[in-house]
């Protein structure tokens, strides 16, 4: 039988004393922290997903490149984050975080920049899954170095800030990147965007440590009690002694299956938004941008309302799968009334963003509740290249769908399926205590 099982750990011990307390102190960790981190990992999301727009605005045309093509291009990035998710979260929980986000930041910054001057496919091809082997590190790192820094009833809100790098950038990429295209044009877009990243290397560089003792705006006291109360919430726990044995048991078996068919829609919403709106609406590239910013300002909302709500109760699960069964039936809404109640079509398009980013936060807090810090960080890569898996799928898929039939009718149902399957699967977590 597996060491690792669906549990959550017990609410009434010294725990949640020592964590209560921690809840009011330090809260300096906060504004240092969350900025660095929100930025960082809103860079990342900038220079993968703006693909979409290259695609939506004439990089098919220049470079000759079909819709089947171009739906596999824009998916490769997915495909080099799969494999290379693991090795990097273990190399950032046994040695550093700050040094890996470092040479991660200055290596897709070029990257990013060097897809505006690709000449042909194959050079657009091998960029695009560089730029996802130098990315595939970062969200597992960054999960990592809040949990160094955060304790348990903190994480949701600490964990929506950091994914709030996904739907605020997006938001305003939508934005400014139409903007771009319309004044330079697709490849200019890329050099532009992909700029800022390698200059925050250094801002990175400069301000992040590893833990808490490595810093001098903490206080002595500050550091012990925020020490003594991370080593306490590792009490309890069910022993997990080695990588196998947790990527083996049935909770981390279910928790990368979730995140998989999850990413499907997620990443296929992403990629393709701008493509779904401009051919749905028949605007232009300017107006395009705008609309698809819509969605990302109700994801935004929702993500902070109920990673404060999961925090405030405990409650995580709860705060997952009905929120993923609710996108996938605003997915199902949208894609029934279709392009003839474009307005209405588009409000439920904007439900589902909300419902699918809600759940973020309350998510990866579960894992460090389940699983202990030996363990925590290769898991949260298995759980996290299962998630880029499935965005490689959604993103690919998606897109070939589209460029098939002309329509997004079969992409919706696509993506509909994978949230509801996603929900279904949480719905089957079993996190409370067994007797």
């Amino acid at each position: 039988m597996s060491t690792v099982r669906d549990t959550a750990l017990p609410t009434g011990d010294t725990r949640v004393t020592a964590q209560s307390k921690s809840e009011g102190f330090a809260t300096k960790r906060w504004f240092y922290l969350i900025p660095l981190i929100f930025i960082t990992y809103s860079l990342a999301y900038l220079d993968r997903a703006n693909y979409g727009f290259a695609s939506a605005s004439g990089i098919e045309q220049d470079l000759n490149i079909s819709k089947g093509t171009s739906s596999l291009i824009g998916a490769l990035f997915f495909l080099g984050y799969f494999f290379f998710q693991v090795p990097g979260a273990i190399y950032a929980q046994r040695y550093s975080v700050r040094k890996l986000v470092f040479c991660s930041l200055i290596l897709w910054g070029f990257c990013a920049m060097a897809t505006g001057l690709v000449t042909n496919i194959p050079m657009l091809m091998i960029i695009r899954f560089s730029l996802g082997v130098v990315e595939a590190a970062v969200m597992p790192a960054m999960l990592i170095f809040i949990s160094n820094w955060f304790t348990r009833k903190e994480r949701s809100r600490a964990n929506t800030f950091l994914i709030l790098g996904n739907p605020i950038t997006v938001l305003w990429m939508s934005v400014v990147s139409g903007y771009l295209i319309h004044a330079w044009g697709w490849r200019e877009m890329f050099i532009i965007e992909g700029a800022p990243a390698v200059l925050w290397a250094f801002v990175w560089w400069r301000l992040a440590r590893d833990k808490p003792e490595e810093v001098s705006w903490l206080s002595r006291g500050e550091k012990d009690q925020l020490a003594a109360t991370l080593v306490n919430e590792q009490k309890g726990m069910k022993v997990v002694r080695n990588y196998r044995q947790a990527f083996t048991s049935p909770l981390v078996i279910k928790l990368c299956l979730v995140h998989a068919l999850w990413s499907i829609g997620v990443y296929g919403f992403i990629m393709w938004l701008p493509s779904i709106i401009k051919q749905a609406s028949a605007s232009d590239i300017v107006t395009t941008g705008w609309l698809s910013a819509v969605p990302y300002v109700a994801a935004v909302v929702t993500m902070l309302a109920v990673s404060w709500a999961s925090d405030k109760t405990g409650q995580r699960k709860l705060f997952v799968w009905p929120l993923l069964a609710l996108g996938a039936l605003a997915f199902l809404g949208s894609y029934l009334l279709g392009s003839t109640h474009f307005w209405l079509s588009f409000s439920l398009l904007t439900i589902a963003a909300a419902a699918m980013y809600a759940p973020y936060g309350p998510f990866f807090a579960l894992i460090p509740e389940l699983l202990p810090a030996n363990v925590f960080g290769g898991a949260i890569g298995l759980i996290n290249a299962c998630g880029a898996l499935g965005a490689f799928l959604g993103s690919w898929i998606v897109g070939y769908l589209i460029g098939l039939t002309g329509n997004p009718g079969a992409a919706y149902i696509f993506m509909t399926a994978g949230m509801l399957a996603a929900a279904v699967i949480m719905g089957l977590v079993v996190v409370r205590c067994e007797t």
